[in-house]
């Protein structure tokens, strides 16, 4: 294959790869605008009860709990993909160019599922955790915290650990795609293998990103906008130049944030209701 030729055919590549990350973005999204639309129809299984169109929260049948599992897993998929597609790109790039080199590596969708794993367990995770929260009569129905003091404790919690070492040291490894896969074992010639960087890269994704994806449980998990706007806080902590700084700053506001929903528990008096 000549160098031009070669350039086209990674062109085509980068070109079908990232349609592809997009469509599986959007379709994510798609599903969790549906599944929001249509929570109140949970209650079928006795997963939630309905009262008008608000669901009360009742004990987890098997199916609710899968169900749950089921859109955080989506959930993950839609707000990580963004943030992951340098990696995947790269990835599917020195792939399609390693024959050249006499050199075989697995297609990049073994890396692909392999991160999406880890996310899907980071979802098991985050749905036992909602359902010891309505367990706990933590969350309204729109899946956010109805105590100030719960809220403004995770929004602290979770701004003192952007400024962590461990939360650096794995922002770093997702920063630097091509030194995470030096340092990893490089890029790998069997799927199995290409699937264990992926779950690898998913781990430290996870480790960057966990406290951020705590938050939802403050804005609400079937809030669009907040779920945009920490997606956007995730996707900018790993592409723009001082992400770090970025990353703590973020942190100082949270911190704040949760200091003044304390101090607001804290006042001999409520604001007055809107109207």
């Amino acid at each position: 294959m000549t160098d031009q030729a070669l350039t086209m055919v990674l062109r085509r590549d980068r070109s079908v790869v990232l349609a592809s990350l997009l469509v599986l973005a959007l379709l994510s999204w798609s599903y969790l605008f549906w599944f929001s639309g249509n929570m109140a129809l949970l209650h079928a299984d006795g997963g939630m009860a309905v009262a008008g169109m608000a669901p009360d929260f009742q004990d987890w049948s098997a199916l609710h709990f899968l169900t749950m599992f089921l859109m955080w897993a989506v959930m993950m998929v839609g707000m990580m993909t963004p943030s992951v597609a340098p990696m995947i790109l790269l990835y599917a790039q020195v792939a399609r160019s390693a024959p050249r080199e006499r050199k075989v590596f697995a297609p990049a969708a073994w890396f692909v599922a392999g991160y999406l794993l880890a996310w899907s367990l980071f979802a098991l995770i985050a749905t036992t955790g909602q359902w010891a929260l309505e367990g706990l009569a933590l969350l309204n129905p729109n899946l956010a915290s109805k105590s100030g003091i719960f809220g403004g404790l995770l929004l602290i919690a979770a701004g003192i650990y952007q400024w962590t070492p461990f939360k650096q040291a794995c922002l770093a490894q997702c920063r630097s795609p091509l030194l995470f896969i030096q340092q990893n074992g490089g890029f790998q010639a069997r799927g199995p293998a290409s699937l264990g960087l992926g779950l690898l890269h998913g781990t430290f994704c996870i480790g960057c990103c966990w406290a951020l994806m705590a938050l939802l449980f403050v804005g609400g998990v079937m809030n669009f906008a907040w779920v945009a706007l920490l997606m956007v806080l995730v996707l900018l902590e790993k592409i723009v130049p001082r992400g770090v700084v970025l990353a703590r700053g973020a942190g100082l506001l949270m911190i704040l944030a949760g200091g003044a929903m304390l101090a607001m528990r804290q006042l001999p008096f409520h604001w007055p209701a809107p109207g």
